[in-house]
């Protein structure tokens, strides 16, 4: 079975341009993040973290448009999770070598990304189990 959606209403091509949006902006905020796109940020496995994401977000944006949503989908949701489970541990309890934003909860670029990634994760999911079920059909 193919991986392209069948003929596209309108509300699919409305959801997977929301969800190709909301991918990009999520590469774009952890572009700023970081610096711009030549930057890693340290510790260096922040940094690689970053720009996967920031890839990862891209293709799946792309993904989605071209109507691959099968693929698109679960790599939008995990554009959305990766960042969020982030931005927990980073405040939180911290990760190795990396305690700059502990108890930073409230920086505004961060709480701007937990909400692009929260309405990225409320729309990818529910599609990707949908377009799921379309594939058993």
């Amino acid at each position: 079975m193919s991986h392209h959606t069948a003929t596209a209403p309108g509300a699919t091509w409305a959801a997977r341009w929301a969800g190709a949006l909301l991918c990009l902006a999520v590469a774009v905020i952890h572009v700023v993040d970081q610096g711009g796109i030549t930057t890693t940020r340290d510790p260096y496995y922040i940094g690689v973290a970053y720009h996967v994401l920031e890839i990862a977000a891209v293709v799946a944006a792309a993904l989605l448009l071209i109507g691959l949503v099968r693929l698109g989908w679960p790599l939008a949701a995990g554009v959305a999770v990766g960042p969020l489970l982030g931005y927990v541990l980073s405040r939180g309890p911290g990760l190795p070598n990396y305690s700059d934003d502990i108890g930073n909860w409230t920086e505004p670029l961060g709480l701007f990304s937990l909400a692009v990634e929260g309405a990225l994760l409320l729309l990818s999911v529910p599609l990707f189990v949908r377009s799921l079920r379309h594939r058993t059909r």
